[in-house]
């Protein structure tokens, strides 16, 4: 006979029925327990392949010059002495100065990193924000900016200008040993960590 089956059971003096069932029949109860348990399993194992994932170290980038920070500006014969040319991709000016020699200049000021133009016909950057000013080089004209504009380190290979965007040199002025020349590929950063030394790269 297949299905539960109905006894009568003698138990501290009363007369109950219990419910006897199929061997061969799974207990509900039982069939949840390993179903849950089964999911718990699947749960843990994504859990596991996530936190692994998440610990992986992430590949590392070089150090430097990447293809997307470098700018190549153009030849140096392009560039008329006393001019400024702005560089949308690198978010920087490359100043030919006088001498002939180039700098390669943030567009942000100092001050609360605003925007800063050029303005040809003054010779002169100014931020439209607070009023800072500065010349060709950078250098402050007028305050409140604290200090020049950042500079951006130049490589000359060959008469190809070449501007690095992932380095932001601070300064606390200008000097004429950050200035590169078309026989020359460094750049001095006034800086307080690296004030006369060369920035190359």
């Amino acid at each position: 006979m297949c299905g539960p089956q109905t006894t009568a059971v003698q138990g501290k003096g009363w007369l109950t029925m219990k419910t006897v069932r199929d061997g061969n029949q799974m207990p509900r109860r039982s069939f949840f327990n390993l179903f849950w348990g089964f999911c718990g399993l699947i749960a843990a194992f994504e859990l596991i392949g996530v936190a692994l994932a998440f610990l992986r170290p992430l590949p590392s980038k070089p150090l430097g010059e990447t293809a997307e920070a470098l700018v190549v500006a153009g030849r140096t014969g392009s560039f008329q002495p006393g001019s400024v040319t702005p560089f949308v991709r690198g978010k920087f000016y490359l100043a030919c100065l006088n001498d002939g020699g180039f700098l390669a200049l943030s567009r942000k000021c100092p001050h609360l990193g605003c925007t800063v133009p050029w303005n040809a016909e003054t010779g002169r950057f100014a931020c439209p924000c607070h009023g800072s000013a500065f010349d060709i080089a950078g250098d402050v004209l007028q305050a409140p900016a604290p200090r020049p504009l950042d500079l951006f380190p130049i490589r000359i290979e060959n008469g190809v200008i070449r501007v690095d965007t992932s380095r932001p040199l601070k300064r606390s002025g200008f000097t004429s040993e950050q200035v590169a020349y078309a026989d020359s590929s460094q750049v001095l950063a006034d800086t307080p960590h690296s004030r006369g030394r060369p920035s190359t790269f």
